[in-house]
């Protein structure tokens, strides 16, 4: 059973970082790509960030670029995402995912809230 699971969500001051991890298990990690996903109310679901099954190659986001970090430990089955310079625009629900044999999984998403 394929399963995602992500934390280190929370409330932010503008310019504050946080650091969010999604947690897999039910399939062989290191095998498949993995994305973080975002969405806020009123608009459409917005592709973050994407690295490869070996970490060698990651996309951004042009509006997140320069500040957010994404990253993998295939070892322990994790992907994460490193954010800095937060901004009130990054407020929504993150979602980490992944396509395993043309099967969509997700994550059920952690709240960022960046305001003062």
């Amino acid at each position: 059973q394929v399963q995602l699971v992500e934390s280190g969500g929370g409330l932010v001051q503008p310019g504050g970082s946080l650091r969010l991890s999604c947690a897999a298990s039910g399939f062989t990690f290191r095998w498949f790509a993995m994305s973080w996903y975002r969405q806020a109310p009123g608009k459409e679901r917005e592709l973050v960030a994407s690295i490869s099954n070996t970490g060698s190659s990651t996309t951004y986001a042009d509006s997140v670029k320069e500040r957010f970090t994404i990253s993998r430990d295939n070892d322990k089955g994790t992907v994460s995402l490193q954010m800095n310079n937060l901004k009130s625009e990054d407020t929504a629900v993150y979602v980490c995912h992944t396509r395993i044999w043309a099967r969509d999984s997700w994550g059920q998403g952690t709240q960022v809230t960046v305001s003062s």
